[in-house]
């Protein structure tokens, strides 16, 4: 007996993927909202024991929606660095250069702060390369413009270069991943500080947003103990 196809669906057509029955939609937001935060929180190197655990699922339902850890990482920061993309995009936007590239830097360097897993993903370049070399190829020609726009406009420093700003941020994520358990808005201290030396005219520096860390808190956030040297780098001194 031939199988039968639908009347709407012509013979030989591969079959049609049917909706997610509502009760596992639900499940597959739910786990989706626990990576957001587990991530954020912790970065990338959780498990999906984890994830299933703050969602309050087992973790064969996470692996029934996800076939692996780098599927639900895509899933969650598919729109989260297409977010990144507009806001340089809308940067390039605004009517003044200089303040435009502020705001960019700003507002993604308070995305960073807040989303270790961001950070990991789009400026260490961890896990989902694909993904990371996508949205590089729609933010490098963004930084680009950002930086040639407050050049050209006398704002902007002109030794300053497209690859300077994903470092820059990546110096500002650092500071915010150290000291985030100690006193989480320090980064802006930084980023004050950084844009100072961006920028050509200026009257005096600007007001630093957050004081200086006390020594108890430096001594909290940076580790005491330096990783051993390599014989390499001893030889270097020499």
């Amino acid at each position: 007996m031939s199988r039968r196809t639908a009347p709407d669906q012509p013979a030989g057509s591969p079959p049609r993927t049917r909706p997610l029955r509502a009760d596992a939609e639900r499940n597959r937001q739910r786990i989706i909202a626990a990576a957001q935060e587990v991530f954020a929180r912790r970065g990338l190197e959780v498990t999906l024991d984890d994830i299933a655990h703050h969602a309050g699922v087992g973790v064969g339902t996470v692996y029934r929606r996800f076939a692996d850890r780098e599927a639900l990482i895509e899933a969650v920061f598919d729109n989260e660095i297409q977010r990144v993309v507009a806001l340089a995009e809308q940067a390039l936007a605004h009517e003044n250069a200089w303040e435009g590239l502020v705001q960019f830097l700003t507002v993604s360097g308070a995305d960073f702060a807040e989303d270790r897993g961001l950070r990991e993903i789009l400026l260490e370049g961890a896990h989902s390369q694909n993904r990371v070399a996508a949205a590089r190829e729609h933010l490098t020609p963004a930084f680009s413009a950002l930086i040639a726009r407050a050049q050209q406009e006398g704002s902007l420093r002109n030794d300053i270069e497209a690859t300077d700003l994903p470092l820059l941020q990546l110096m500002i994520g650092a500071t915010a991943h150290h000291t985030r358990a100690v006193t989480p808005d320090l980064w802006q201290r930084y980023l004050t500080l950084v844009l100072d030396g961006l920028r050509t005219q200026r009257h005096g520096p600007s007001p630093l947003p957050h004081r200086a860390l006390t020594q108890e808190e430096f001594d909290q956030a940076v580790p005491k103990t330096l990783p051993p040297r390599s014989m390499a780098d001893r030889t270097g001194d020499r």
